[in-house]
């Protein structure tokens, strides 16, 4: 177990506080886990009735020690070579992220998908929808494979086709289809890339387009040159927050609830919209809060707060800046030594950059935050089982697309991959 997981299992768990030391664990251990998203900070949301499942693997892989799974997962890379390439997620555990050959957020990887057409199979360390989004970028031929089929996101679970395909119909028959003066339709659907292949082929269907953190302002920018408003799903923190950056006040982005009529608001605060918001957000970067900001100040007055854009919106006012997981990692690696940072972002990341910048102070807002359980799910056991079984000759854990879905999500996600942020 690597130093920041060690920090990980002694911090302390307040009262109330949703993490457990069990998340540390393998996944196999413990209770069954699709009783939730696991014992991370997600783990009140409730899983949908037909998520993926990942069965049972051999023993020899849930027995193995670290040491062994380590050269088990080198031995069978050296043997693939060119053959496969490893993503991985800069919210992976350090023991997964080790053996990956790109490290990036979801931009990135979505990028890094596409940069090896000549790999047999891509091994996405990440979560399904990642997977998904690999599988549709990358060629038809490539196998797209997700170590644990369980590591799933609360957040993308929280917009479902059905309910999305209910909110389009309701704005339709009160805005009508027809353009205005300028020639812009009046909705634009954009969606988070944190959300389900068929959400994307919904963008792609409508004239809509997806986003990461990384690039939401120029999406936002691109999606308002074509659509009198826009409705964001399904974070509503990360469309409020860019939102507002960009000038359009809170009053104009009325959130939208699925189970209520209308999303819960008047006609008349729907036509005087600019962003309709999705009620859905992130377990994780829901938790933190301003409590913890003022903290920070009071204890390290030249602290800088660095902040994910999925927080709330007076977590994001309260920082002195806010922006991708790559953003925080490149102001963090920029600064000099001396500095001091408070992060708002997944814990396994922070711990990570303070283990490379030893000359920087680096800690987590929340002294209880826990890591993303959903992310926490891929194993070393399972990426040296996937591996292993290339080798052999058999393709596992494979996460297929249908076509139809993957050719309109095509449309969204080239669009999302044009929008490069500035």
């Amino acid at each position: 177990m690597t130093a920041a997981n060690e920090n990980l299992l002694s911090t302390p768990v307040a009262d109330g506080a949703v993490c457990a030391p069990e998340v540390l664990m393998p996944p196999w251990v413990g209770a069954d886990p699709f009783e939730g998203y696991g014992p991370g900070a997600s783990m009140g949301d409730t899983i949908p009735v037909g998520s993926p499942r990942q069965g049972a693997i051999p023993d020899e892989y849930r027995n193995a020690s670290a040491e062994e799974l380590d050269a088990r997962i080198e031995a069978a890379k050296a043997t693939l070579g060119d053959r496969v390439v490893v993503l991985g997620h800069y919210y992976q555990r350090d023991e997964i992220v080790k053996h990956a050959d790109f490290l990036g957020d979801s931009f990135q990887l979505a990028r890094a998908a596409k940069t090896k057409p000549e790999a047999e199979a891509i091994v996405f360390c990440g979560v399904h929808f990642m997977a998904e989004t690999a599988d549709i970028l990358s060629n038809p031929e490539q196998a797209v494979i997700l170590p644990n089929l369980g590591a799933g996101c609360s957040m993308a679970d929280m917009a479902d086709e059905a309910s999305v395909e209910a909110c389009w119909a309701q704005l339709t028959n009160l805005f009508g289809t027809d353009v205005d003066g300028e020639g812009r339709q009046p909705v634009i659907p954009v969606t988070y890339m944190n959300s389900s292949a068929a959400l994307k082929a919904f963008c792609g269907r409508n004239g809509g387009i997806v986003c990461t953190s990384s690039n939401a302002k120029a999406v936002l920018e691109w999606a308002f040159e074509r659509g009198q408003r826009v409705l964001f799903f399904p974070d509503q923190h990360l469309g409020r927050n860019t939102a507002k950056a960009m000038g359009i006040s809170p009053d104009d982005m009325p959130l939208w609830n699925p189970a209520k009529p209308l999303g819960g608001n008047e006609e008349q605060a729907l036509r005087d919209s600019r962003v309709i918001l999705w009620h859905g957000f992130c377990s994780v970067h829901r938790r933190f809060n301003v409590g913890q900001i003022e903290q920070a100040r009071a204890e390290h007055p030249d602290v800088q707060v660095i902040v994910h854009p999925e927080c709330p919106m007076p977590v994001v006012d309260a920082a002195d800046a806010a922006g991708s997981t790559d953003l925080i990692r490149r102001v963090i690696e920029a600064a000099p030594a001396g500095a001091v940072f408070a992060v708002g972002t997944e814990v396994t990341m922070v711990q990570r950059m303070a283990e490379q910048h030893p000359d920087k102070t680096i800690f987590c807002l929340d002294p209880v935050v826990c890591p993303c359980s959903t992310m926490y799910r891929i194993h070393p056991g399972y990426l040296a089982w996937v591996l292993e079984r290339l080798v052999a000759g058999e393709v596992v854990n494979q996460i297929s697309v249908d076509r139809d879905i993957a050719r309109d999500a095509t449309v969204a996600l080239e669009r999302m991959l044009a929008a490069v942020p500035a």
